[in-house]
This record gives C-alpha cells, structure tokens and sequence, in this order.
C-alpha cells in the first residue's frame, strides 16, 4: 500500500495518477477533507491533516511506502507515526536551495527534515526541486483580470521545474529499485525567467498579457504582508537577489531517473491554461 500526501496539489494528484496507470497496487491519497475531494476510481481517499499527526494513524494502517511533502506540520511526529505504523520507506519531497542556499531559514527547515527521515530507520529518498512552474499561479488573478503581471528580478532565468516532473521521479522510486538512500536535485530543461514565463502564458492564452519589472523592496511588501518579513526575504534571494551556479544549473535527473525528458515551461502553461482564462 502506497500513501500519498498533498493529493489534491500539483505534485500529489499527477502523482496518484502515474502511480495508478502503472498498477502500483493499493493507493490512498490523503486529504484534510475527504468528502469534497474529486478522485478518480481507482484510489482511495482517506482523510488527515499533517498538521495534526494523530489523524493519520488510519491512513497509515497497511501502508508501506509513503510520499510526504515537508514542512506542513510537524515533520517529526509525522515520521514517528509512520514509522511506529509500519511504513518502511518514505519519498520526501525537500527543497535544492538545502545544497544551494544552506544559510536560508527555510532551507536549514528542509535539511532538518530530511536528517530526521535518515535518522527514523525507514528507507528513503530525498527529491529536492527548484522553483516550481505552478508558482506562476500567483499572478492568475492578475492575468484573469488583464492587469499587469508584477515581478522582480524580470531577467534572471532559473530551471524552473514541472510539478508532475517531481510526480514522475517519485513514482519511479516508489516503485523501481535502485532509489533508496539517493538524493536527486531536480531542475526543468532550460532556465527560463519571469518575463519569458508571462511570455509563454500570453502564448498560451493567445492573447497579450501586459509585464511589469517591480523592485525588490516593492516586491517585499507585497510577500511580507502573505509569509512574513524573513520568509519574503528568502524567496526573493531565491528569486533572483541572491543567485549561484547551483541554483542555476540545469540537470538532467528527471530524464536520468524516468527515462523521459524534463516538460519546458511552455508545456506547464499550456496545461494549466484554464487557470488564467
């Protein structure tokens, strides 16, 4: 039995649905509120909240392998209860600013994640993405509203990656040999930045879509007011103000791990078209 958290988000549900078109056997998706959650056959859908780690003891039981999405409780009871419930190999979705910007508050938060799953004695393997192309949803109401898309660091172009690229890296460690205690950095194709992103929304929408390059410090005050003054600050270093080499390589691991190449910007947009109609 396989267990999926975050199943109504980007990376759970695309995950589910590779999982259940290569007959990995039992699936449960989790979700905090099962009877509004659309599924389809083929899955079964139990409810629990990560942030509330005693309700997913019966979405735990039979359950095996684990797909978890960090930091949305508390990872440690989390792992416990998984543990103490027989799972014997967890998928951990981290993050790749823990190799390329350790300092960052956040990131210091994914690596104590992925130290605690070492240290449980179940199996592992640690996916660290980069900026994902789903974050371009922010600028959805926008768009809907033809206003101007506003953001910083216009032209710095990172490998931004598609959710269900990190879906299909995890069903392959959930179900080939060959991946526990690996870690894989996970990037898109190419970089691509915010203007080219609007770009290729425009593109898909067949319409223009008006862009606007704002400061870091106006950029600020629009993310401290949602995640906080430090968190607004990590994400904009992120995002363009504190750029590396690392952070700015493309790799090739999807491809290496699935087979498949890495899906380009373009094709999330034209996906996920409705969003911003």
């Amino acid at each position: 039995m396989i267990l999926v958290t975050g199943s109504t988000g980007n990376i759970g549900r695309a995950l589910l649905n590779e999982l259940h078109a290569c007959a990995a056997g039992p699936l449960r998706g989790l979700t905090r509120d099962a009877a509004h959650a659309a599924f389809p056959e083929g899955f079964e859908v139990v409810q629990g909240d990560l942030a509330e780690p005693a309700s997913l003891k019966p979405a735990l039981e039979g359950v095996r392998s684990l797909f978890l999405v960090s930091r949305l409780g508390s990872d440690a009871d989390v792992l416990e209860v998984a543990r103490q419930a027989g799972v014997e190999y967890v998928v951990l979705v981290s993050s790749i600013t823990v190799q390329t910007h350790p300092r960052l508050g956040p990131a210091g938060e994914n690596l104590a994640v992925e130290e605690l799953l070492k240290e449980s004695g179940m199996a592992w393997t640690i996916l660290r993405p980069t900026q994902f192309a789903s974050n371009t949803l922010m600028w959805a109401a926008s768009i809907r509203k033809h206003e101007t898309v506003q953001a910083p660091y216009a032209d710095t172009a990172l490998p931004t990656i598609h959710p269900a690229d990190i879906a299909s890296v995890a069903r392959v460690a959930l179900t080939e040999p060959g991946h526990q205690g690996r870690t894989y950095a996970l990037t898109g194709p190419e970089p691509v930045t915010a203007r080219q992103q609007v770009g290729a929304i425009a593109t898909a929408l067949g319409r223009e879509v008006p862009f606007a390059e704002i400061t870091r410090q106006q950029a600020h005050a629009q993310m401290a007011a949602v995640f906080g003054a430090e968190a607004a600050d990590a994400v904009l270093d992120v995002m363009g103000g504190d750029v590396n080499d690392e952070l700015l390589t493309v790799r090739d691991t999807v491809s290496q791990v699935t087979g498949t190449p890495a899906r380009p910007f373009q094709q999330w947009a034209t996906e996920n078209v409705t969003a911003f109609q």
